[in-house]
């Protein structure tokens, strides 16, 4: 028999996971109208990871899941980390 468990997030939560959202959005604008050349890119890579592990985190409910489903998770975020450090290593070499 499948036994489902419900968890349940209070709303507090998801008003801190809103004002976190919305203060990582401004920071990536903000942190595009400063020309840090190759810097600004990858800080704007970093700030929509840090988003994306925490929607990942709260609205899917990662953090509920078990050991094997988080190893997963992180493996694929390894992954598309590698593929952006491969990214701006070439945009750093060409001239």
């Amino acid at each position: 028999m499948h036994h489902e468990s419900q968890h349940i997030t209070p709303y507090t939560t998801h008003i801190w996971v809103l004002i976190t959202l919305l203060a990582l959005t401004f920071v990536t604008v903000t942190v595009t109208w400063i020309d840090l050349s190759a810097l600004t890119v990858a800080i704007a890579l970093l700030i929509a990871s840090t988003k994306a592990v925490i929607v990942l985190t709260y609205f899917m409910h990662l953090k509920f899941e078990s050991v094997l489903f988080r190893v997963l998770v992180f493996m694929v975020l390894l992954i598309y980390t590698l593929v952006i450090l491969f990214i701006l290593s070439d945009y750093l070499m060409r001239e």
